[in-house]
């Protein structure tokens, strides 16, 4: 039975995420359609680590997370999205008393509208190329043995574009997050019986991708860090913490060994620093599950 029920878990998530993808596959048509698409991105991505952790859970959780990523530059700017399939192994454990892992499902997606293009004019200054305004969402899913999130959380706030090699983009977005986790034991959601949502709360957003050459050999530094105030109280009543998530990688062009055209297949090592995950402080009841430094490995497949 429990087999059974574990087996449909992965298959919702599978199917939530095909969904999600053909979204956001024809929001991406319908913003191409006003202008030819100045550049786009597919791509297909692997990476897994051994010490990734988990609030209330503890920091010795490994995951296998599965990727795809779609971005595109059209006349006015950019879109990003990103689904990851998350597979823990026990330490992070699907239902009190298994061996088997969680599951979960997180998407993202950003639309950054550059006001210098959409006005025709130059806005650029000092080390700025341009500025604009970001809005997008995350949706989260997770099959877990205890608060099986299912985050949805609103972004929007203004942006500016460093003139560097590749890009650098500096948010300072308002987030408007909610939860309403489900005990699959009893039924029951949060104490309230309903979607919690928390007090709006900002955040500074970078995100990066800057090529650059060590020892004649061709790598690019790529990444995001979030820097996330506390979001009031949480829906157990208990205070929420800042938060600092830092996640980046050192990808290498390996395709070139087998003929492939520039950046079809890459890999390389990526680290992130997590502290107060989820807004759980790291020295308060979570423990340090709310306090991660993970190293990973990564490989992505572009098309």
């Amino acid at each position: 039975m429990i087999e059974t029920f574990e087996g449909l878990c992965v298959f919702s998530l599978a199917h939530r995420l095909v969904r999600l993808l053909k979204a956001a596959s024809m929001l991406s048509g319908i913003l191409m359609m006003s202008d030819a698409a100045a550049w786009s991105d597919a791509s297909v991505g692997y990476r897994y680590g051994t010490d990734f952790a988990e609030p209330f859970e503890g920091n010795r959780v490994a995951k296998n997370i599965f990727n795809v990523r779609y971005a595109n530059g059209y006349a006015y700017g950019t879109n990003f999205f990103n689904a990851d399939l998350l597979l823990s192994n026990g330490n992070d454990p699907a239902s009190p008393g298994t061996g088997r892992g969680a599951h979960e499902a997180y998407v993202v997606y950003r639309h950054t509208l550059d006001f210098g293009k959409a006005v025709g004019r130059n806005l650029s200054f000092g080390p700025f190329k341009g500025i604009g305004a970001t809005a997008g969402f995350d949706l989260n899913a997770k099959h877990d043995a205890g608060y099986n999130s299912r985050k949805r959380m609103l972004a929007l706030g203004p942006t500016l574009m460093a003139d560097v090699p590749g890009f650098l983009n500096a948010s300072i977005l308002e987030l408007w997050e909610s939860n309403e986790p489900y005990d699959r034991h009893t039924g029951a959601t949060d104490q309230c019986n309903c979607r919690y949502h928390y007090r709006p709360h900002p955040e500074l957003d970078l995100n990066w991708s800057i090529p650059f050459h060590l020892g004649g050999i061709a790598l690019s530094y790529e990444g995001y860090a979030d820097f996330i105030s506390a979001k009031g109280k949480d829906e157990f009543g208990n205070d929420t913490a800042p938060e600092t998530n830092i996640d980046s990688q050192i990808m290498y062009d390996v395709g070139h060994f087998l003929g492939k055209r520039k950046n079809t297949l890459k890999a390389g090592f990526e680290y992130q620093y997590w502290k107060n995950k989820f807004g759980n402080s790291a020295s308060g009841p979570a423990g340090s599950g709310a306090y991660a430094r993970t190293k990973m490995i990564r490989v992505e497949y572009h098309y």
